[in-house]
């Protein structure tokens, strides 16, 4: 009877401050996720400087991959404590570590202590993004959350654009060590605006937390991260540290996935999956990131090698793909709240994702710079279509008591996707570089692969760096051919995604003369 005449008490007042109060908390969701995404751009342009200061270029990969390992492993966990606990809390906690990480890493005076101070950034960065989704997921109904597609869109260009540029700035005039610090100042406003603003039910729960499965999930986790990181560059595909990493992974896979039969709170639940949906979805993440960071690795360096661009702009070349994914993804946003229909999206985002890929593939060393940043836009307005809906379906699968797991869940199939589409499409690329060269007898600059920038390669003699050019060019036509064939599988998979309705689905708000609908959307704050 309480809550009930408090919802009878908040329909009869203004409803005009709570609307407000989910933006300030969205706002303060965004620079969040700003914190995970930002990081890896601004640390991958300042790592020359920080080895030339602390040494241990051996151990460089290193930098990279402990804060991905224990990012993906983190992330099901952060999820399942969310559930179990209430997200505030475990949200505020994933940030809190996260800028421990940041100004241990600052601090670090070896690599190795970089290496483990990177590792608990990372613990950090899995609540992050696991959080952001989850509370809006909480917040907003799914039928409203199309209106904050675009800004999810929009600190995702902001990251990848200025990333690279900021963390130039920084390194040249402040030093990398405030690459880390950088987090303090936007960790702060986040954790100020979050505790002040954000209110959500509390919750008490006896139930134990899976222990055994967690383990479980980590060391496959880990493994399968370590495989497409190893795979191909410091080990042999065939080599015995990778078939051992293989076996460890599905034995860990498959005892993971049996104990979450007879525990009483799963950190996934296998029930989720039974849902068509979700399951697509899950699918089509994965796909989604095995393109996209890929795209975002490539594109660059095809820019920089065959179109002579500087990489001092390097975040500025991904702008076409950029701006259309923005743009695409607030029109889907807003058709999904207007409408309350989705299925199409994903249909249109998986042929577009195909057709773009398609078109990188034909680039060569005559292509203009108009050309492939048209062939860029078609791509990026693929993954406009699909990057936020796939998050959107996924949790609207789920009861409510999932949501953590669902959004979880959604990330994690994601990030994995471009741990494999990374080292698979690299892979095949360096691979195809190398084969060129021998080729054309530019043998010299064979084992630097793919690390020419635009004015190494002018003082290299005309023949071997035509040459250069030539390979860079047909391994990236190999890398996107194969990420075309990737999408078609989505594109496939899309074609099976039912139309349920979202939940909050009925009159927009705007639409509402009671102004219910608004209420529900902020009846949580």
């Amino acid at each position: 009877m309480a809550g009930r005449a408090n919802v009878e008490k908040q329909q009869g007042a203004d409803s005009q401050p709570q609307p407000r109060s989910v933006r300030v908390v969205i706002l303060a969701l965004m620079i969040a996720m700003l914190l995970a995404m930002l990081d890896n751009m601004i640390v991958g342009t300042a790592m020359p400087t920080i080895v030339g200061d602390l040494g241990g270029l051996e151990h460089l990969s290193w930098v990279v991959t402990a804060y991905t390992l224990a990012t993906a492993a983190s992330t099901p966990i952060w999820g399942k404590l969310g559930d179990m606990y209430g997200r505030k809390g475990i949200f505020l906690t994933s940030i809190v570590i996260f800028l421990i990480g940041s100004v241990l890493s600052g601090m670090a005076q070896d690599m190795g202590q970089l290496i483990g101070f990177r590792a608990v950034q990372g613990l950090g960065a899995g609540g992050l993004m696991v959080g952001v989704m989850a509370i809006i997921g909480d917040l907003v109904p799914p039928r409203e959350r199309g209106k904050y597609q675009g800004m999810m869109a929009a600190v995702m260009a902001v990251a990848m654009i200025g990333g690279p540029l900021v963390g130039g700035t920084i390194t040249d005039h402040l030093g990398w060590r405030w690459s880390f610090y950088i987090n303090l100042p936007l960790g702060a406003v986040a954790l100020a605006m979050v505790t002040a603003v954000l209110h959500l039910p509390k919750k008490r729960t006896d139930a134990r937390i899976d222990y055994l499965g967690a383990g479980l999930l980590t060391v496959g986790i880990t493994s399968i991260v370590l495989v497409t990181t190893w795979g191909g560059t410091e080990y042999d595909w065939d080599s015995a540290v990778i078939m051992e990493l293989i076996a460890i992974g599905v034995a860990a896979l498959t005892g993971f996935v049996f104990s979450q039969t007879k525990v009483a709170e799963p950190i996934i639940p296998l029930h989720i999956f039974r849902s068509r949906n979700f399951t697509l979805m899950s699918v089509i993440g994965f796909l989604t990131g095995f393109v996209m960071f890929g795209a975002v690795l490539f594109l660059p360096l095809f820019q920089q090698s065959v179109q002579g661009a500087s990489a001092t702009n390097s975040g500025l070349l991904l702008l076409p793909m950029l701006l259309s994914m923005l743009v695409v993804s607030m029109i889907a946003g807003r058709v999904t709240t207007s409408t309350g229909k989705y299925r199409i999206f994903p249909i249109i985002g998986g042929g577009l994702m195909m057709s773009g890929l398609f078109l990188l593939s034909t680039m060569d060393t005559e292509t203009s710079r108009l050309s492939s940043g048209i062939y860029m836009a078609v791509l990026g307005a693929g993954m406009g279509f699909l990057m936020q809906i796939t998050m959107l379906v996924a949790q609207n699968s789920v009861e409510l008591k999932d949501m953590g797991v669902a959004s979880s869940g959604a990330t994690l199939f994601r990030t994995l996707g471009s741990s494999f589409g990374v080292a698979i499409m690299g892979a095949l690329f360096t691979g195809r570089v190398q084969d060129e060269m021998a080729a054309r007898g530019g043998s010299q600059v064979t084992a630097r692969s793919a690390q020419l920038d635009a004015a190494s390669l002018a003082k290299l003699p005309d023949q071997v760096r035509e040459a250069y050019e030539s390979a860079v060019a047909s391994g990236t036509h190999a890398a996107f051919l194969l990420g075309a064939a990737v999408a078609v599988i989505g594109f496939l998979a899309a074609f099976f995604v039912k139309e349920v309705p979202l939940r909050g689905a009925g009159p927009a708000p705007a639409e509402d003369a009671s102004g219910a609908a608004k209420d529900k959307v902020a009846e949580t704050v």
